[in-house]
C-alpha cells in the first residue's frame, strides 16, 4: 500500500464511508475526546453549524452514549441509558443532537484514538424512523470495520514513531493513559487502559489534585489549569486539568479531567480535514504546522495569526479554547522536544542548542527547560542516559 493510500485508510474522514459500505445508514458522526477536556465533533463536513456549536458549548457534557461507549468499550444504543422513552425523548441530548440529525435509531461504537494518539472517540451511526433500527448482526459488521480501522491507525503511528530520531530512546516514552477522569468520590474512570498503567506517583498526584480542585469549585461551573506532574522515573508530564461542578453524562457530582498534552510531533499529524465538521477549529490547524516549522526563530503572535487570517486577539482566544493550550505553550513544546533530541545527540554545546531552538540565551534555555521538565538540561540528559543503560541491560 502506498503512503497516501495508507494515510487515507487510517483517516477518520474515510471511516464513515467504510462503515456505510458495510451497513447502510443515513447519518454518521465521528466524535473525539480532546486535550482541552471534552468532546469534539470531527466528521462529517455537512453537520449543521448549530449542532456543532451546541455540542462544543456544553452538549458534550450530556452525551451519555459517547462516554459509556468509550469507558466500557462496547457499542451503546442511546435510548437504553434512560429508564423511560419519554425521559429519553425529553432530554436535551435527544432534542439538540439526535433530533436535528434525524437519528431516530442510533448506535454509538468506540474508537481507540481516531485523531490524536491516546485520545479515544466514538462513531455514531443513525437511521430515520422509516429506515428501521439496527440489528445485532449490523452492529457486529460495524465493529469489524472499526477494528480494522483502529489497527490501521495504530500501524501508521508505529511506522511514524519508528522513523523518529532516537526512536528507541526513553524520551519518546509516554504514560500509557492520556485521559483520566476522577469522580467526586476520587475514583478514576479511565479512557485507554488500566489505572495500574500509571505509576504510583502520578496516581497519587492526580487524586490529590482532584481533591483540592473539587473543594475549590464552589459556585463556579468549571475550573481549568495546566499542571506539571512528575512520575517515578523523574520525568515531568504536562496535563491540562479541567474540573466540572457537574458533568451529567458521567453521573452526579463533580468530575476532574486530566488530559496529557500531546507532543509537538503528535499535534503535527493533525490535518484540517480531520475536523471538517468544525471549520473554525480546522482553520487553526495550519498555524500548528507553521509554528512547528518556525519555532526556532520565535515568530510573533501577529505573524502566526496572519497564517490563518485572524486578528491576534481572536486567534489566541480561539486557539486556546479549542486546542487546550496557548500558542506560546505549543511553541515551547516544540522547542523542548527539539532540545531533548539535540541533548541526546551530544553533538552541540548547551549554548548552541539554546540558540538553535530559539531561546534568547543559555540561561533562558535552562530556565524554560527546567520549568517544562523539572530538571536542568544537563540533569535531564544524565537521567535519560542512565535509563537507556538500564533498558539495554
Amino acid at each position: 500500500m502506498s503512503h497516501s493510500a495508507r494515510d487515507q485508510s487510517s483517516s477518520s474522514r474515510h471511516l464513515l464511508d467504510s462503515l456505510r459500505k458495510a451497513v447502510p445508514f443515513s447519518q454518521g458522526l465521528v466524535i473525539s475526546t480532546m486535550p482541552r477536556g471534552g468532546l469534539q465533533i470531527a466528521q462529517p463536513a455537512h453537520v449543521s453549524e448549530a449542532v456543532v456549536k451546541s455540542y462544543n458549548r456544553g452538549l458534550h457534557a450530556e452525551d451519555r452514549a459517547a462516554w459509556r461507549a468509550m469507558t466500557e468499550r462496547e457499542p451503546v444504543r442511546p435510548q437504553s441509558l434512560w429508564e423511560a422513552q419519554r425521559d429519553f425523548e425529553g432530554s436535551v441530548y435527544y432534542r439538540e443532537l439526535l433530533m436535528p440529525l434525524n437519528m431516530r435509531h442510533a448506535v454509538v461504537l468506540p474508537l481507540a484514538s481516531p485523531i490524536l494518539e491516546g485520545y479515544p472517540g466514538v462513531v455514531y451511526v443513525g437511521r430515520t424512523a422509516d429506515e428501521g433500527d439496527f440489528k445485532a448482526h449490523d452492529i457486529q459488521q460495524l465493529q469489524s470495520v472499526i477494528r480494522d480501522f483502529d489497527e490501521r491507525v495504530e500501524s501508521a503511528r508505529e511506522s511514524r514513531r519508528a522513523a523518529m530520531v532516537n526512536a528507541d530512546s526513553p524520551m519518546h516514552e509516554r504514560p500509557p493513559v492520556y485521559v483520566v477522569v476522577i469522580d467526586r468520590r476520587l475514583h478514576p474512570r479511565l479512557l485507554g487502559t488500566d489505572w495500574a498503567g500509571l505509576d504510583d506517583r502520578l496516581r497519587q498526584q492526580m487524586i490529590e489534585q482532584a481533591r483540592k480542585r473539587m473543594h475549590h469549585l464552589n459556585g463556579d461551573g468549571e475550573e481549568i489549569d495546566r499542571v506539571l506532574l512528575p512520575d517515578d522515573h523523574g520525568d515531568t508530564w504536562v496535563f491540562r486539568v479541567v474540573s466540572y461542578k457537574s458533568y451529567p453524562a458521567l453521573g452526579e457530582g463533580a468530575y476532574t479531567f486530566f488530559c496529557l498534552t500531546p507532543g509537538g510531533n503528535e499535534w503535527a499529524e493533525i490535518k484540517p480535514q480531520d475536523f471538517v465538521a468544525d471549520q473554525e477549529l480546522a482553520r487553526l490547524i495550519p498555524a500548528l504546522k507553521f509554528m512547528q516549522q518556525e519555532f526556532h526563530r520565535g515568530p510573533t503572535l501577529v505573524e502566526i495569526s496572519k497564517q490563518v487570517e485572524l486578528s491576534p486577539f481572536h486567534f489566541h482566544r480561539r486557539f486556546t479554547e479549542l486546542l487546550g493550550l496557548t500558542p506560546k505553550q505549543y511553541m515551547l513544546e516544540c522547542q523542548i522536544h527539539e532540545a531533548k533530541t539535540q541533548l541526546l545527540a551530544r553533538q552541540k554545546e548547551l549554548a548552541e542548542i539554546a540558540r538553535d531552538c530559539g531561546f534568547a540565551h543559555q540561561s533562558h534555555f535552562t530556565s524554560r527547560f527546567k520549568q517544562a521538565t523539572g530538571l536542568t538540561p544537563t540533569r535531564w540528559r544524565r537521567m535519560m542516559t542512565e535509563r537507556e543503560k538500564a533498558v539495554a541491560t
